[in-house]
């Protein structure tokens, strides 16, 4: 789970990186907080599962002057802490060892990553990506051994550079103690936080600094308010800080002298593992908004594909297979029969006459290169082109349509602008795949004569019929081809001969053969063109397309690799089902 976290992590970093996203930017730089926050709650997980006894850990955060650095040297007993007057000035998460040896620390290295452990002098304010460790060497009162942390503001111009490790020392605490000075407890930036992290179950403590007297009370009601708006959890102690003018330091009360010694006992680790999965569950849907609905696009796009194949199909059938006058592939069938319809004893002119008559014929009906000009002069072909064409312009409306309604969602814009791109390809590919299919199917019209004619041999009456119509005809066809030069394809179809065998056959005691025949080379037609030129040509080449946008631009997270998330969420550590 912690490897799928930081996979949609560094994938909202990238999208949000590109240019053009300005309308998710602040949603996504949430997201992006916040899966922060659970990547380093889980680390926080692995060592507590790795090193129970590690260190108690203590966080003080709040917003730009609200004396946390002042906070903590009162804590520490010591002025270890840097302190200035200027807004920003603590830009790196410093820990304080106290009473316990840095070495007792190793293992925050892990847990920080990338994050490089420095010292305080060799600490530099253009770079981020550290966390110091310092070494307290004075006795504090007030807290039990532990690692207590200085960190930056969350609410300066400037905290978004420094976000990252501030985020990471909040997840490691054990406790929390939020820093607000009379001027700025009201912020909503603390109380933003603060309901982000009621999910991590911190026990907590509010100091309220920079006090004059007399104010404490309405202040803390106040505080009270803010907290049930925020929250749902028990209202924390508060600690009243009075500012000291002459030590220009706050004051801890003797009466809290013990408050953080006795909450450190209220840490609890063994609960981590519910935690961590409540917030998981909590954010899910939130989190993953945006890769579902980048599968969501991907689904959509798919049945769009499926309808406009659907649609391409039902007019191939209406204005081909099923149009009384377009459809001829049944007729070159038939025509080739001809050819099989051999009169014994038939010779001299007639004989020469009839090559001129069937020379066309066999030159469809060949095999190789030969065949080619079927494709040329085919209908079928010219046709298969135009619906293809008509698709692609479908597809680019209805992309455009999608893109205007899911303007946030870069997906369908961007898939509208590669299917532009790439669309006379795609056409070409098409065009040569029908031109292939075509000449290959002739083979299936040659099987469908070479049936025809033996069953005809089951019936000698019908087939010497046939071939006295055949001789018959061939005076008209041979005065035709002489008359004109030749005979063309529309003529073949037409002519007198073939409309003569086909009347004849319908009429047969084999009609309903014919007809069986006619359906089935139909249907084995258009279960071909289906597949080999719609599912597996064009089909494959569009569905293939949203593989080719931008990568940066998308999540590009499989919904295999969400399913398989999914799984663990459902998941305790241990194996079984959460209800």
């Amino acid at each position: 789970m912690l490897e799928f976290i930081q996979l949609l992590k560094q994938r909202y970093q990238a999208v949000l990186s590109q240019p053009g996203n300005e309308s998710a930017k602040t949603s996504y730089q949430q997201r992006i907080d916040q899966l922060i926050l659970a990547e380093a709650f889980m680390r926080k997980g692995q060592l507590i599962a790795s090193t129970p006894e590690y260190p108690l850990q203590i966080t003080v955060i709040g917003p730009t002057q609200a004396g946390k650095s002042s906070l903590v040297n009162l804590l520490l007993n010591s002025n270890v802490a840097g302190v200035s007057p200027l807004a920003g000035y603590t830009v790196h998460p410093e820990g304080f060892c106290n009473d316990i040896s840095p070495k007792d620390c190793s293992d925050l290295q892990r847990y920080f990553g990338r994050f490089q452990q420095l010292q305080q002098a060799h600490a530099r304010t253009d770079r981020y990506d550290c966390y110091l460790l310092t070494e307290n060497t004075t006795v504090s009162k007030y807290l039990p051994p532990s690692v207590l942390w200085d960190t930056p503001d969350f609410d300066s111009i400037d905290a978004a550079n420094y976000r990252e490790g501030l985020i990471r020392t909040i997840a490691l605490a054990d406790m929390i103690i939020l820093a607000v000075s009379k001027e700025k407890y009201a912020d909503q930036s603390v109380w933003d936080i603060m309901a982000v992290l009621e999910d991590l179950h911190q026990p907590t403590v509010i100091c309220l600094n920079k006090l004059v007297e007399g104010s404490e009370s309405l202040l803390i009601h106040s505080l009270k308010e803010k907290w049930r708006h925020a929250r749902n959890d028990e209202f924390p102690e508060v600690v009243p800080l009075y500012y000291q003018k002459q030590t220009g330091m706050p004051v801890w009360p003797e009466s809290r002298q013990n408050l953080l010694i006795q909450m450190a006992h209220k840490v609890n680790h063994k609960k981590q593992a519910r935690y961590e999965q409540e917030l998981l569950q909590k954010n899910w849907q939130y989190w993953v908004e945006p890769v579902v609905a980048e599968h969501q696009a991907l689904k959509d796009w798919q049945e769009l594909i499926d309808q406009l194949i659907k649609q391409a199909l039902e007019s191939y059938q209406r204005d081909y297979l099923n149009h009384p006058h377009h459809y001829e592939t049944f007729k070159y069938a038939l025509a080739q029969l001809l050819n099989l319809l051999e009169i014994p004893g038939l010779a001299g002119v007639l004989s020469g006459t009839r090559r001129v008559l069937t020379w066309p014929i066999r030159q469809i009906m060949k095999l190789g290169r030969k065949r080619q000009h079927i494709a040329d002069s085919s209908h079928e072909v010219a046709l298969l082109k135009q619906i293809a064409e008509h698709m692609l312009i479908q597809m680019a409306d209805r992309l455009l349509d999608r893109a205007e309604q899911n303007r946030q969602n870069p997906w369908w814009k961007e898939a509208s602008s590669l299917l532009r791109s790439q669309r006379s390809d795609i056409l070409q590919d098409f065009s040569e795949a029908a031109r292939r299919y075509h000449i290959a199917f002739q083979q299936e019209v040659e099987n469908t004569a070479q049936q025809l004619y033996h069953k005809l041999q089951e019936k000698p009456v019908l087939l010497n019929s046939l071939r006295a119509t055949r001789v018959t005809t061939d005076a008209a066809a041979i005065a035709l081809a002489l008359n004109t030069g030749g005979i063309g394809m529309h003529d073949l179809i037409i002519a007198p001969a073939m409309l003569t065998v086909t009347s004849l056959l319908a009429e047969s005691a084999i009609g309903s053969y014919v007809h069986r025949a006619e359906a089935e080379l139909k249907q084995h037609q258009l279960n071909t063109v289906k597949q080999s030129l719609f599912i597996d040509g064009m089909g494959r080449k569009l569905s293939a397309l949203p593989k080719q946008l931008t990568h940066l631009t998308q999540f590009n997270i499989a919904p295999e690799q969400l399913q398989a998330a999914e799984h663990q969420l459902k998941e305790k550590r241990h194996g079984l089902r959460l209800l």
